[in-house]
């Protein structure tokens, strides 16, 4: 376990001419996948984990589910083996579990698994941090449980770490991968306050803006509020002018 561990490569770009294979078999490179406009959850998994992996991949349906952005329109989902024995059919009968469980057009849009050689494995992993070791006596791999998270030119923006991940924070860490370029006003409001703590691995209410909020709204409220006083007033002296 010395070796298993994630070190935050944050603000560095990934490689993106890496190519890997779909689950249909053909060979495709992250870039492509990114479509250069869309920020991207990177789930580094093996299919064949006992538990630990689908756990992690469990946790993105469970945040994305409710989440009204979709994967292939706000946002994209690459779903990579990082075991070079793992082949193309398994990739793909994953890729139907969640299928069935999201929906096959919010899936096949924008949540891609893939796999790869070793060499390309090796360079992705090594650029967004994630160390991983093979347990021999087993053939199982010991890993961390982490998602990644990338701005649409390939630089990693937050890592997410655990096996549950609510709709809130999906939602904050792909504003903040798409650097505020998706969501409505609403969201852009709500999520003006709030900020990532890298101690606590969440997202934290920050109080300094709420008040910057709360002063605004005081003052917005105030200027309607004497512009009606004003509008009647200047209203009433219409009338007795009238009246005179």
């Amino acid at each position: 376990m010395q070796n298993v561990d994630v070190q935050e490569h944050l603000g560095e770009n990934i490689p993106l001419d890496l190519t890997f294979a779909t689950s249909k078999g053909d060979s495709v490179t992250i870039r492509e996948l990114m479509e250069g406009d869309k920020p991207v959850i990177l789930n580094p998994v093996y299919y064949n984990c006992p538990m630990l992996c689908s756990m992690v991949t469990d946790a993105i349906y469970t945040g994305i589910k409710d989440l009204k952005w979709d994967p292939g329109n706000q946002f994209e989902i690459i779903t990579f083996s990082f075991d070079p024995d793992e082949d193309t059919p398994l990739a793909d009968s994953t890729k139907q579990v969640y299928s069935e469980k999201l929906g096959e057009d919010r899936v096949s849009s924008g949540w891609h698994f893939l796999t790869g050689r070793q060499d390309v494995i090796k360079e992705l992993t090594q650029a967004v941090g994630f160390k991983y070791e093979k347990v021999e006596r087993n053939g199982e791999y010991a890993h961390s449980a982490a998602i990644i998270f990338l701005s649409p030119d390939g630089t990693i923006t937050r890592y997410l770490y655990g096996i549950k991940f609510d709709e809130f924070q999906f939602r904050n860490a792909l504003y903040d991968a798409a650097d505020g370029e998706i969501g409505s006003a609403v969201d852009k409001v709500v999520m003006y306050c709030y900020q990532y703590d890298p101690s606590s691995q969440s997202y934290v209410p920050v109080a300094w803006r709420i008040m910057q909020l709360g002063g605004l709204a005081t003052v917005l409220i105030l200027g309607i509020f004497l512009g009606l006083l004003w509008l009647k007033e200047k209203g009433s002296k219409h009338d007795r002018k009238l009246n005179n």
